[in-house]
């Protein structure tokens, strides 16, 4: 089964070499544009509805996984910082508080010709909470140059962006780009001789 991440996230690679994936990597380029109105678990649905349905038609024969990552505040998403001011901003107003990040997923098969054959997306949340951060720890963190390229301007991951975490609930994977548990759970109930295949 060809395995095809719908992502040019070197964190989500990372994930899925991590499970024993082979896969290749085809990001899509498709308008992320959605209404702000919708909540946030549908919002990374509908993005990475959007993102599999459009790699999708470029394979055939494939399992296709594309995944969509928002970090949120008090319901306002933060995004990628565009500034040191603004990733200041972003790191300061998590200082001491528990904000949500929230994954969506999705997950397809093609048949001839990239058609969708059996498809189906989901969402997971983790809450995460930063101790207090002083505006020294965050021109630091912020000077490393770490903050520019993730969702609220920080990565868990990271050597200094992991020092902020002071609790998670939830699962750790999700925060950094890919919930590898309910991926494997969803996979197991709905495309199961899939799972087989890639896991067995």
């Amino acid at each position: 089964m060809k395995v095809v991440l719908a992502s040019s996230s070197p964190r989500r690679a990372l994930l899925f070499k991590q499970i024993g994936l082979s896969f290749t990597i085809d990001p899509s380029n498709v308008d992320e544009t959605v209404s702000e109105r919708l909540p946030p678990n549908e919002i990374v649905q509908v993005l990475a509805l959007r993102k599999g349905m459009d790699v999708s038609s470029r394979h055939e024969h494939s399992l296709i996984i594309a995944a969509d990552t928002v970090v949120c505040l008090d319901n306002k998403i933060l995004g990628k910082p565009s500034s040191k001011k603004e990733a200041g901003e972003m790191l300061l107003s998590l200082s001491n508080v528990t904000h949500e990040v929230f994954s969506g997923v999705f997950v397809g098969l093609t048949s001839d010709h990239g058609k969708s054959s059996q498809s189906f997306t989901f969402s997971e949340r983790t809450n995460v909470t930063f101790s207090a951060l002083s505006e020294l720890e965050v021109d630091h963190y912020i000077e490393t140059g770490s903050p520019f390229d993730k969702a609220g301007a920080y990565g868990i991951q990271d050597d200094l962006g992991s020092l902020f975490v002071k609790k998670i609930e939830g699962d750790y994977y999700n925060v950094v780009g890919f919930p590898i548990n309910a991926f494997y759970q969803h996979l197991k109930v709905k495309l199961p001789e899939i799972h087989q295949q890639l896991f067995f």
